[in-house]
């Protein structure tokens, strides 16, 4: 995973914390926080189609970034 796009659906958002995780078209998952939505909102739908990249975050494990509601 390098950055590179991805499309999927929200899996599960739990707006109380901002965090959700993204399910790839190939059913592999990342964990995303709501300032990662691109269009600004700080909330998505499970089960909403999505684009979005995938990077090396802070911790050092993979997460989605960029966000974009499709």
């Amino acid at each position: 995973m390098d950055g590179s796009l991805h499309l999927g659906v929200v899996s599960a958002f739990d707006e109380a914390r901002g965090l959700g995780t993204v399910a790839d078209d190939a059913d592999a998952t990342w964990p995303f926080h709501c300032t990662q939505i691109a269009d600004g909102t700080r909330s998505v739908e499970v089960g909403r189609r999505v684009a979005f990249d995938v990077v090396a975050g802070h911790l050092g494990r993979m997460e989605a970034v960029r966000v974009t509601k499709l």
